[in-house]
């Protein structure tokens, strides 16, 4: 069997395909937020390969979503675990 070659683009959209196929996966919410913003990442520079706006553009809001959600639920986390009640 003779694989086909890929470009450095291909490869890292088919990586990036992966992580996002296998966040849905996962259910606790810190894993499943640290999967999307790496697969973000690799959009990211998938993006930067193939000079695409769109797709880096897009990718920085889904990182940023991630990353805002996984912080916010750490410091309500964190928060709860100090209030003596």
């Amino acid at each position: 069997m003779i694989l086909p070659s890929l470009s450095l683009a291909d490869t890292m959209g088919w990586i990036a395909t992966a992580v996002f196929v296998a966040s849905y996966f996962f259910s606790r919410p810190a894993v499943l937020r640290g999967l999307q913003m790496l697969g973000a990442a690799l959009w990211i520079a998938f993006g930067v390969l193939i000079a695409s706006k769109p797709v880096i553009a897009s990718n920085i809001l889904v990182f940023s979503a991630a990353a805002w959600t996984l912080v916010r639920r750490r410091e309500r986390s964190s928060r709860r675990s100090l209030d003596i009640r």
